[in-house]
């Protein structure tokens, strides 16, 4: 099968971070995700196969939390209750579930990691990823000699090949870093799921713009899943509601959310018809005209975030901004004193 109708789910967020008891809040939300995606497939039929949900939202983010308290309050466990019934939910209704939760990790017991598992319609996970840039939370690259050696690359930029197509996940702010989707379309993606939770706007936001890029560079589908609202913490609620919306190869909307829990950004994937376009000589097929040589060189030159800043533990949330303004200075050269943001010169 490689027609089917995906569906951006989107739903209101309620964080837990206040909540008296986060682990009944968590699973309050996975009974809510239940019954929307029950009544999702009665409504679009038997060809919804793919469900993309928003970004944490099983929990909310951490504000001020320590990493041992967030870990503690909102992170899964692989194979644990959570994931069973969320895995539960995929099998009923016979979707591809993709969620996107904080989960522990047994080989880095300090840390917690963002993931997005894509859950099959038999029930079992045949994706996890692990969110790479992130501001504030721990990622992979954070702790790269050991994650590789635990999971290798394949771990680290994932793609699930499914009878519905070559599945990958970009969380959030990923759809703003190029590198990324190009790497995981060269190595097979042709569905972006994109679990986010973002401001949202009548007019085109920088995410908005990244996911028509994303998806006409790679020649690839984005499904990408935003709040419908967040509760629970002192952010104004609205500000993340609304959105989502289903993207082809060239860019275009095949369908759109307004505001409020909505199960209106649902469209068919003809992922025959884009693996026919991959294979078709023209300037329009960007990924066979991708100089991957010269980019690798290049590339290597430039000494960005550097690697394994976590590989001796927890840091505090002060950390994750001195390193980015260490990854600044290298990238540009130290700057003035009168506030100005550019490079000396």
């Amino acid at each position: 099968m490689t027609a089917c109708t995906a569906l951006a789910l989107q739903m209101e967020t309620r964080a837990v971070n206040a909540a008296a008891d986060p682990r009944a809040a968590i699973r309050a939300a996975i009974g809510r995700i239940a019954e929307q995606v029950g009544g999702s497939k009665a409504w679009l039929g038997r060809d919804l196969r793919l469900v993309v949900l928003p970004e944490y939202v099983l929990t909310g983010f951490p504000m001020r939390e320590s990493f041992a308290e967030w870990r503690d309050k909102a992170a899964l466990d692989p194979g644990g209750p959570e994931y069973e019934a969320l895995a539960g939910i995929a099998a009923r209704h016979e979707v591809y579930l993709c969620v996107n939760a904080y989960e522990r990790d047994e080989h880095f017991p300090e840390l917690y990691f963002q993931a997005s598992v894509i859950l099959s319609p038999q029930g079992a996970p045949v994706l996890r990823y692990r969110r790479l840039h992130s501001m504030f939370t721990p990622s992979p690259y954070d702790v790269w000699e050991r994650y590789l050696e635990v999971y290798g690359i394949d771990g680290v930029l994932p793609v699930a090949r499914t009878e519905i197509g070559n599945l990958a996940v970009l969380a959030s702010e990923e759809i703003l870093m190029p590198e990324l989707a190009r790497a995981l379309a060269l190595r097979g993606a042709e569905v972006f799921c994109h679990p986010t939770s973002e401001a949202s706007s009548p007019a085109l936001t920088p995410k908005a713009i990244a996911r028509r890029a994303r998806a006409a560079e790679n020649l690839a589908y984005v499904v990408s899943a935003n709040s419908g609202g967040l509760r629970g913490i002192p952010i104004p609620g609205d500000s993340t509601n609304g959105g989502s919306e289903v993207l082809d190869h060239q860019g275009r909307v095949l369908a759109q959310a307004g505001a409020g829990e909505s199960l209106v950004a649902a469209a068919e994937l003809d992922v025959g018809a884009l693996r026919r376009l991959r294979r078709r000589p023209g300037m329009g097929n960007l990924l066979s005209r991708v100089k991957t040589g010269l980019w690798a060189e290049e590339y290597a030159r430039h000494d960005g975030e550097r690697p394994g800043g976590l590989s001796q533990g927890a840091r505090d949330r002060a950390w994750f901004a001195a390193r980015q303004a260490e990854a600044i200075e290298r990238l540009y050269g130290p700057g003035d004193q009168s506030g100005s943001e550019g490079p000396d010169t």
